[in-house]
């Protein structure tokens, strides 16, 4: 990597830090792994940011400008059912922990919630898989399975945190839902 991609990284890892500082005083919550899915995440676009634009009808830049997109789909329908239907409230669930649009106080079933457990981190899956496609390589791979490791370890922690406020409305929950890919995965 060159000096300027090591300093973005650095700088690109304070950040997340200092947003993920509360999740990762606890090891047991979502919060914690995801902060290394993001720094995997990271370290995949710095590594392969210097090649986006080279040759871009080969067959990895589409599918990897295919995997950019997508990734945007359920992010954003995501967060919308999240602000429509979870009713996030900080009183009620004040772990300190969540982000504010995490602490939703009903169990979210609509929308793309409906298809798929956690949309924003299969946005983060595609994403992943996306910039690993803009040059594939060993190094790429390695980085791509690691974001993909601590994407489902997330979700899994996420499900725990889930089944704890929830209950037996969630486990039903998980029972009729995909976790990543609706239909799929």
């Amino acid at each position: 990597m060159a000096s300027w991609q090591v300093i973005v990284f650095l700088i690109g890892t304070m950040g997340l830090l200092y947003i993920s500082r509360q999740s990762l005083r606890n090891p047991r919550s979502h919060g914690f792994y995801r902060f290394f899915a993001w720094e995997f995440v990271l370290a995949l676009l710095l590594l392969n940011i210097p090649h986006w634009v080279e040759d871009p009808l080969a067959w990895h830049q589409v599918i990897s400008w295919f995997l950019l997109f997508a990734s945007l789909v359920p992010l954003l329908l995501g967060i919308r059912a999240l602000r429509l239907g979870g009713r996030p409230d900080a009183r009620a669930r004040a772990e300190p922990e969540l982000m504010a649009f995490e602490r939703t106080t009903r169990l979210v079933t609509e929308g793309v919630y409906h298809y798929i457990r956690h949309p924003l981190y299969s946005s983060l899956f595609l994403l992943s898989w996306g910039l690993f496609f803009k040059t594939p390589s060993w190094a790429g791979a390695v980085l791509v399975l690691c974001a993909t490791l601590f994407l489902f370890a997330t979700a899994k922690a996420d499900e725990a945190e889930c089944i704890a406020t929830f209950g037996a409305e969630y486990r039903q929950y998980i029972q009729r839902t995909r976790m990543f890919i609706p239909y799929l995965l």
